[in-house]
């Protein structure tokens, strides 16, 4: 599977899998809103924005931050609350195949499946999986069904406000909302600053 994504854009996820089986089980409405398009058509403040706010060493790391992970235990430890140590291809690993449960089990085997991704995928190509795979909201998949979405314009047009706003949604897509994430998407701003964006 993760070879066949180096071409192929997914039709589904272990996520949205999740999702349709959770409103079945509940008998509530779902409807789901993904397209998936080019790394090219995406902004590239919407880009910077998602990397910003959830792997700002995207472009260093080979799959794992050790650093961000470390530092995630220990808040874990002290009772703080930050963001995850996990990285964009963790994130997508976890996406296309696990869902959002977590256990041991799945932590092995994301494990031996993030080198691979980042070896056969290479990071312009996890990046655009990523950004079009991860739930933006309830039934939201993906940078252009979130664009439309929350603002009505496409993800190739996004500004750079709404796009830290859109990031700041992503640890918690099915409970924030973008307007509510002033404080926040100013600090992913200040962050793209600071990385030269």
């Amino acid at each position: 599977m993760l070879v066949a994504a180096r071409w192929i854009d997914p039709p589904t996820t272990a996520v949205h899998m999740e999702r349709r089986f959770e409103a079945w089980m509940h008998h509530t409405p779902y409807h789901e809103e993904y397209e998936f398009v080019p790394l090219g058509q995406i902004s590239l403040d919407f880009q910077h924005a998602v990397i910003a706010a959830e792997d700002a060493s995207f472009y260093q790391h080979h799959g794992f931050d050790w650093h961000a992970m470390e530092l995630a235990a220990e808040n874990d430890l002290e009772g703080g609350r930050v963001r995850g140590g996990s990285t964009l291809t963790q994130q997508l690993v976890k996406n296309l195949f696990f869902g959002t449960g977590r256990s041991i089990l799945r932590k092995g085997a994301e494990f031996t499946l993030v080198p691979v991704a980042e070896f056969v995928l290479g990071k312009r190509r996890i990046l655009e999986l990523y950004l079009n795979v991860v739930e933006w909201g309830p039934g939201v998949y993906g940078a252009e069904a979130a664009c439309r979405y929350y603002y009505r314009t496409s993800a190739r047009t996004i500004d750079r406000e709404r796009s830290a706003r859109l990031a700041a949604i992503l640890p918690l897509p099915l409970k924030r909302r973008p307007e509510h994430m002033s404080h926040y998407s100013e600090l992913i701003l200040e962050r793209m600053s600071q990385m030269g964006w």
